[in-house]
């Protein structure tokens, strides 16, 4: 009779779905069902979006926009650096700003999707962050650096990839200018670091969407038109 009853595999061993008779307590195989299931859930979740451009693109702007509008069904992946905060610049908001020994042990660790380092200081998504936001069942958004977005074509994410730019580089220049935030010398490594991302973002097959933000009001229409049918599946999913 055993041998006929329905059988789920468990590590390897082959268990009858029924509480009697089973080799194993019957606790072990509602967690390993439970797990199933719930990754199973995460799968039919959209794709995340992985937001790549310079510094002075003006996509932290259009993401701030957009989760403002969209709360209940997107959320940002808030990326850790090594950096010192700018002024009004949020602890755990804007970045979680750790020490370079910190990030350094948590990368040794592999904790981190992605990472790079710019200018002195590294940047990187932590698997953490994002596995939370798609178990909250949202649409997980990251905002990462040229190199981010190469190290993420080669891990099983599989997000689709946006990219912010200016109408040209001097625009760039006048934006970061404006800030009032960067030394020359930084604001020099930050143009050059723009001319090689706009090279790569700029080439065909690299990006599934180009932004030009000239008009912020048309960049966020964009960028709502190319999410639209993600937030509308996961509002049906919600509702």
């Amino acid at each position: 009779m055993e041998s006929l009853l329905h059988a789920i595999p468990l590590n390897g061993v082959y268990l009858p779905d029924f509480p009697w008779r089973c080799r194993y307590p019957r606790e072990e195989f509602i967690l390993e069902n439970i797990k199933w299931k719930s990754e199973k859930k995460l799968e039919t979740l959209p794709r995340p979006i992985a937001v790549c451009g310079p510094s002075g693109s003006g996509k932290s702007t259009l993401l701030k926009r957009l989760l403002a509008e969209y709360r209940d069904y997107v959320d940002f992946s808030t990326s850790h650096t090594t950096r010192k905060p700018r002024p009004n610049e949020i602890d755990g908001k804007d970045y979680h700003f750790v020490s370079r020994e910190e990030m350094q042990k948590a990368i040794a660790n592999g904790e981190f999707l992605e990472y790079a380092e710019f200018s002195g200081n590294i940047y990187g998504t932590s698997k953490n962050a994002v596995k939370q936001i798609q178990k909250n069942g949202k649409l997980c958004i990251l905002d990462v650096e040229m190199l981010g977005v190469k190290n993420l074509k080669n891990t099983n994410l599989n997000p689709k990839f946006i990219f912010v730019k200016t109408p040209s580089l001097e625009v760039l220049e006048k934006r970061l200018r404006s800030r009032n935030t960067e030394s020359e010398d930084s604001l020099q490594k930050r143009l050059a670091r723009a001319k090689e991302e706009l090279v790569y973002g700029e080439t065909p097959g690299n990006f599934d969407l180009i932004v030009v933000n000239d008009d912020l009001e048309d960049a966020y229409r964009q960028l709502k038109e190319f999410l639209f049918p993600d937030i509308e599946a996961l509002k049906k999913r919600m509702h």
